[in-house]
């Protein structure tokens, strides 16, 4: 069976305890349940109009965020204020939608203003409590730069806004932080955010550890092949790389310690292979549909585009642990410790099932990808009172339920916390012009060339990630560099998954390397060590995105497969050859000629013009 969650992620059974004589948990399991009910409701209740389903799904998401873990007097009161405040601003505005959609974003009167302020300041500390202050202090340099920008001389400054029109036009219209945005928050990624934490709640996890102990178990370096394998599985569900690394390592670290394999290895691996969950569809930590909504490609499409990158990446890593493996003599998980083929089978069921109700619903019901998610929580709602030896007792099925409710309405409101900030600053960058004037400056910078540019971009990507969560500094980043390399001939698909990657390297790369922190603590190892393994074994990290330019047939599954897998076959060509040369070989010289000639696989065609 998975370990229970660990301490940190029942916090709330704690926070939301009023005191020893009254018990608030009802009240929780009741606020889950409403925020769950609510966006699923949203899915089979047909139109409901923009300025009423988004500011609700904000005001279900706030005592989330502003209650929940905060401990102090002044934390618990502020929070209870700016909870009280904001939920009464969201409902006013949705409540008030068809009066203010004929304002056209322009306030009218002190109290239309108040609301502006209000919301503001709540979506700015709601970020700053959900994930630190990175993103909201962008966000909030780029609302005193629409406020005040028409004082910076040259070609940086802009015309000035009034204060009714720039504040209404982030707060009370279909722009700002109820812009297309906070849409795809509402209508997209809540869902297949409730998904996973029901299938997480059930034994779909224990089935992924299973059918990955299976196939790989048995083989040289089997325990670490398990960790690849198991969180490729785990993370396509959770799109976290920290959520990733405490669940599938609570598991394959202490199995990979067991059997002698060196510390560094063991969390380097966990955290490699966990960083991966975010760029392996279906969820691609709620970039994937976020990227539908800026791009204007259909997720299947970008499903479809995102595999074979996503399924290179993974092949990298399990060269790199199988030249290791080689190194170091890694034994496999012995037969005892491999679960048995019923086990395998029985427990695959609990994520198959579902998987199977989402494929079907999207690719051969052709119903959308929300409505087919709908389906697939519901069947995995019914396997929550489960188990692997049949039906389990009442009392153990409320419980995964109650996780699954608690579980998918704090992950929901993280998201929504992190999407409505980031939404102030795209709103920001429209009004002001600002994001062209960057465009400006990065084709000035770059003198017009497309590699510089990718260069200047990607480590724009790579800053902005270790301070902000991957799809904020994915929005953020392709909002400012986007145009600029499609301008320079990128496809838009291409720019987009080009600045996802790259915003996901501050997962393993220094100084800020969230699951690398992670898996080094849990196994108590020196975290630079860990790191430097990490980069060697997830070279395909920095490599693919380059491919996917120097290459663009590897995306392009769904118009070309043929042209697609020749693509990836040659990529992942290189990907090993450049693994061999920071892993395998001993001989400083083939080393240097393996990963030359690694590199002149994957970039060939750039090589020669």
């Amino acid at each position: 069976m998975l370990p229970p969650p660990r301490q940190r992620d029942r916090r709330y059974l704690a926070l939301f305890r009023g005191g020893k004589d009254f018990d608030l948990r009802p009240l929780i399991i009741a606020a889950a349940l409403c925020l769950v009910t609510f966006h699923l409701a949203l899915i089979f209740s047909g139109l409901v109009p923009n300025l009423v389903s988004r500011p609700l799904h904000l005001a279900l998401a706030l005592p989330w965020i502003l209650l929940a873990a905060q401990q102090g007097l002044l934390a618990r009161t502020s929070g209870i204020i700016l909870t009280v405040l904001g939920i009464g601003a969201c409902v006013w505005v949705a409540v008030s939608h068809d009066r203010l959609s004929d304002q056209y974003g322009f306030l009218e009167g002190s109290f239309q203003l108040a609301i502006a302020v209000i919301l503001i300041v709540v979506v700015l500390e709601s970020a700053r409590r959900a994930i630190g202050l990175p993103l909201p202090l962008v966000a909030l340099l780029a609302l005193l730069y629409g406020l005040f920008g028409q004082h910076i001389p040259g070609e940086f400054g802009h015309s000035g806004t009034p204060l009714a029109s720039f504040l209404g036009t982030l707060t009370i219209a279909e722009g700002g932080i109820w812009g297309s945005l906070t849409g795809v928050s509402v209508n997209v990624v809540a869902i297949f955010v409730i998904f996973g934490a029901v299938l997480n709640a059930g034994e779909a996890g224990q089935g992924f550890m299973n059918i990955a102990s299976a196939a790989a178990g048995r083989l040289k370096g089997g325990a670490a092949k398990v960790s690849v394998l198991s969180s490729a599985l785990f993370g396509s569900i959770s799109g976290s790389a920290s959520a990733n690394v405490a669940s599938t390592g609570a598991i394959t670290l202490p199995a990979m310690t067991r059997l002698g394999y060196p510390k560094r290895l063991a969390a380097a691996v966990e955290a490699v292979a966990s960083s991966g969950g975010q760029i392996m569809p279906p969820l691609m930590g709620a970039g994937a549909f976020v990227m539908v909504e800026l791009t204007g490609v259909p997720y299947t499409s970008i499903m479809a585009a995102a595999l074979l990158p996503a399924l290179l990446y993974f092949v990298a890593v399990w060269i790199g642990v199988n030249a290791y493996a080689n190194h170091h003599d890694l034994a496999g998980l012995a037969e005892k410790d491999r679960p048995s083929g019923r086990d395998v089978l029985v427990t695959s069921c609990f994520f198959m099932i579902p998987f199977t109700v989402l494929l079907i619903g999207m690719f051969w019901v052709q119903y959308t990808p929300q409505y087919s998610a709908s389906m697939a929580i519901l069947a995995s709602f019914l396997l929550l009172f489960f188990n692997a030896r049949g039906i389990g007792t009442g009392k153990e099925g409320l419980a995964r339920v109650e996780r699954a409710l608690v579980n998918a309405a704090r992950q929901v409101s993280m998201i929504a916390a992190i999407i409505v900030c980031a939404s102030i600053i795209i709103g920001v960058l429209s009004i002001t012009g600002l994001g062209v004037k960057i465009t400006s400056l990065i084709l000035s910078g770059s003198g017009g060339l497309l590699w510089p540019s990718l260069f200047l971009t990607a480590l724009a990507c790579m800053v902005l990630g270790m301070e902000v969560p991957t799809t904020a500094a994915y929005v953020i980043c392709v909002s400012v560099a986007g145009p600029a390399l499609i301008q320079l001939g990128l496809e838009p698909l291409q720019a987009h998954l080009f600045v996802f990657w790259f915003a996901l390297l501050s997962t393993i790369t220094p100084p800020v390397c969230g699951a690398v922190f992670i898996a080094a603590g849990m196994i108590n190892e020196n975290w630079l060590k860990v790191a430097l393994t990490a980069m060697a074994l997830g070279i395909g990290l920095y490599i693919i995105p380059l491919a996917m330019i120097a290459n663009p047939s590897l995306i392009r599954m769904e118009g070309d497969t043929m042209g697609a897998i020749f693509a990836a076959l040659q990529t992942g060509l290189g990907l090993g050859l450049i693994s061999y040369a920071l892993i395998g070989f001993k001989n400083p010289a083939l080393r240097i000629v393996s990963g030359l000639a690694g590199l002149a696989v994957v970039f060939w065609r750039v090589m020669i013009g």
